[in-house]
């Protein structure tokens, strides 16, 4: 990036406008200049529909500019920022080429904000939360630290906010993300490798962003004891719940309500359920750790961490049946919030919108493979169909295909819940007292508001 371009991104009085605001990195991105008093416009076709209602108003507390996106908001603009998954045709982006406005990628205004104290959580699984309790203990020990994350933080949305951008002097907490190949473009003060699965691309490509990234970090490097990881261990800081971590996990217990585990002596409670939320923790604590704060504050500051949006978020208890909402759509984060129900209730009954058609193409067999295999003979199982947020793309593939592969894998209570309203009338139909109804999935704004009509609809 030429030094031009990097004095606008630093300069509050440039206006920044960003094609896509309502979405969780856009947005996230608009916060921070914003708490930051920076100058900020925006545009979001989900806005123009009337959807998002509350998230448009959040933005506009905080004097995000927003407008319609048709090009009208982009003149006096200093730089546009996009996405990947905004097109070129797009209005606001062929105005800014119209007028010889700069059009940046997302990645690189947040590469311009991690040159100082700084500290990127990467990895295919657990980023958002384990991004969130990074910010939770920082805060927590006096070090007023900044956020640009995709998942809301429950407490932030407590006091009225989005939830998931913030702006502090201390260090900078970001979730960097590895899914379009751009985490190689940040140089973090400290950072953070959580895992590496199959999820976008595969898990080779997204190892060569990792080698990258490990090449840019400026200090400490935190790594996991995932053996997928081991050519990162030398130099950085271990953790885990095995033998080979430096920042170790002892005396794990699972409940149905959370988790605890020792560090070298000091006991840790994580109110959140699953052995992927202890493991969370410790990601946090070791990152924590490595940069000076004390194991005791790290677990008083997990103690009271209050979650993620539609993360594993109650939507609703209804007559002896819970109502959990949650973010889950590649096959790890399928497993694991199956597994932390399966503890709490007698039987799951799972709602999954995939979450695209290129995605469920790409990971067909390992999605179909993880519901036949966390799937207990009494759970039951409900496909909405392929969630569709427009552009071109081949819809080549349906959740009748998916089901099908799901039933030949031994699940026998599988189907395709056509819409809505027939999975509710069906519901409605099978749950009883003791039972989970699992909302998962991704992309789509809607499912959390479904998630609590699903339990007004059990009233």
């Amino acid at each position: 990036m030429n030094s031009e371009l990097q004095s606008l991104l630093l300069d509050p009085k440039a206006r920044l406008h960003f094609v896509g605001v309502g979405g969780t990195g856009m947005s996230a991105l608009a916060q921070y200049r914003a708490f930051g008093r920076g100058a900020v416009s925006g545009s979001d076709r989900s806005f123009d529909h009337g959807e998002m209602v509350d998230e448009k108003t959040c933005l506009e507390k905080l004097g995000v500019d927003l407008h319609a996106q048709d090009g009208s908001g982009v003149a006096g603009a200093s730089l546009v920022i996009v996405s990947t998954a905004v097109e070129d045709k797009i209005p606001d982006v062929a105005r800014a080429r119209e007028l010889g406005i700069p059009v940046i990628h997302r990645a690189d205004l947040l590469a311009a904000w991690l040159t100082g104290e700084s500290i990127a959580v990467a990895g295919t699984s657990g980023k958002s939360t384990v991004t969130a309790m990074v910010f939770e203990i920082l805060a927590h020990a006096d070090r007023d630290p900044g956020l640009i994350t995709g998942g809301r933080v429950i407490g932030l949305m407590r006091e009225g906010h989005y939830g998931n951008g913030w702006y502090g002097e201390g260090p900078l907490v970001v979730e960097a993300d590895e899914s379009d190949g751009t985490l190689v473009k940040h140089s973090p003060f400290c950072g953070l490798l959580l895992n590496l699965h199959r999820d976008h691309m595969e898990p080779e490509k997204v190892l060569e962003q990792f080698r990258v990234f490990r090449g840019h970090v400026r200090g400490p490097l935190v790594v996991s004891d995932d053996s997928e990881l081991a050519e990162f261990w030398t130099g950085s800081t271990v953790f885990g719940f095995g033998e080979r971590a430096r920042v170790r996990g002892r005396n794990l217990a699972l409940t149905p309500f959370g988790s605890t585990f020792d560090v070298d002596g000091v006991h840790f409670t994580i109110s959140h359920p699953g052995r992927h939320n202890a493991w969370n923790a410790l990601a946090a604590t070791a990152t924590c750790h490595a940069l000076g704060v004390p194991l005791e504050e790290c677990a008083a500051a997990l103690a009271r961490f209050s979650g993620v949006h539609r993360r594993f978020e109650i939507a609703g208890n209804v007559n002896g049946i819970e109502v959990v909402d949650d973010f889950a759509h590649n096959p790890q984060k399928i497993e694991a919030v199956l597994e932390a129900a399966k503890v709490r209730a007698k039987r799951v009954l799972a709602y999954f919108q995939p979450h695209g058609f290129a995605p469920m193409r790409f990971l067909r067999a390992d999605i179909t493979q993880s519901f036949a295999r966390a799937l207990r003979p009494e759970d039951r199982l409900w496909f909405a169909p392929i969630y569709f947020a427009g552009g071109t793309v081949a819809k080549d593939i349906s959740s009748e295909d998916l089901i099908a592969e799901i039933r030949a894998h031994g699940a026998k209570h599988a189907e395709v819940a056509k819409d809505r309203g027939s999975f509710l009338a069906e519901l409605r139909a099978v749950a009883q007292p003791g039972d989970l109804v699992l909302i998962i999935g991704a992309r789509d704004p809607t499912l959390s508001r479904f998630a609590r009509e699903v339990a007004q609809a059990l009233r």
